[in-house]
Formats: structure tokens, sequence, C-alpha cells
């Protein structure tokens, strides 16, 4: 079965739209693409209880969960609200991401 291509990449700053998180804003610090997921900063925080090691103390850690690609949207650039992503072919040539709300480029 082949993957479904990810519009949402590193870097991306993405607004969550659906669950228990919604509303909140981030960074996307890791892709999944092949299990469709994104880790956006600061985002669906969980608790992980860690085994004290030769390199670390142990207790308890508080880190990012990966969160559904569809449960999160782009920020638009100019507005700063939701918006999809689209494609346009530039004059030289060269294929960017476009926001759909404002047709800013993504960059």
């Amino acid at each position: 079965m082949t993957q479904a291509k990810m519009k949402i990449k590193k870097g991306d700053k993405v607004v969550v739209i659906a669950g228990k998180n919604k509303g909140q804003k981030g960074e996307v610090l890791k892709a999944i693409p092949a299990e469709s997921r994104v880790i956006v900063q600061g985002v669906n925080m969980v608790k992980r209880h860690n085994r004290p090691s030769q390199t670390s103390a142990g207790g308890i850690e508080q880190k990012e969960a990966s969160i559904h690609v569809s449960n999160v949207a782009l920020v638009d650039p100019k507005t700063g609200g939701a918006t999809r992503v689209g494609y346009t072919v530039l004059k030289d040539g060269k294929k960017v991401r476009v926001a759909r709300k404002s047709g800013e480029t993504i960059g």
C-alpha cells in the first residue's frame, strides 16, 4: 500500500484543529510520513516514567506525543489562522507550496 503525501513538513507552524489540544499552535519538530503523524512542539504532552541508568537519573519525563496529520492545519502566514496547502509552479519552473486562504507562498 502506498502512503499518502504529507503536505506538512518539519519546521512548519501549525494549529491543532481537532482533539483535546484544539486551538494550540506550535512548530512541527518531526514528521513521520509512514504513519501520517507529526510531533508538534508543546502539543499533546504525555508523561513517561524512566528507570535510572548510567546516563540519566530517571524519574518522570514530560514530552510531546505524535498527533495525526489530519488533526493539524498549516498556519496562514498572512492571517495567522488555519489554511489548507496547495501547490503552484513559479515562472522559473520551481514548484512551491502555497496557502489556499491567502495565496502566500510557504517558505
